[in-house]
């Protein structure tokens, strides 16, 4: 086999296992399963308006980063749990960090979402 064959089949593992990873992530975290269900509102939301292309672009961007940014908290908070199972103040304060780094992501999504639809509801 060529290593240009072994490039692609290696990345099509890759592609394979981060499709299994996004599965998991959706069928086990309640938070995802949250985020899933506003991404599948505003979806249809951007339909029911026809938002522009800019806004799409902006609308799937932020929801991308929301639920991205939530699979790095998720695998933050096993791994701290993974590493140090029982109460510690640092584990803590890093499960609170990825969380924050959420929070932010979810803060800059609403403000899109209002840049966007405001002015359909108005």
């Amino acid at each position: 086999m060529s290593k240009v064959s072994k490039f692609i089949l290696g990345r099509l593992r890759g592609c394979g296992y981060a499709f299994k990873g996004a599965l998991l992530l959706i069928k086990t975290e309640p938070s995802i399963q949250v985020q899933l269900g506003i991404a599948v509102v505003m979806t249809i939301l951007g339909f029911y308006f026809n938002i522009t292309s800019t806004e799409w672009i902006l609308q799937i961007f932020a929801i991308g980063l929301v639920m991205s940014i939530e699979g790095v908290n998720t695998t933050v908070e096993a791994i701290a749990d993974f590493i140090h199972p029982d109460f510690h103040n640092k584990i803590g304060i890093i499960k609170d960090i990825a969380a924050g780094a959420v929070f932010i992501a979810a803060i800059i999504a609403v403000i899109i979402g209002a840049i966007i639809y405001i002015p359909y509801f108005v």
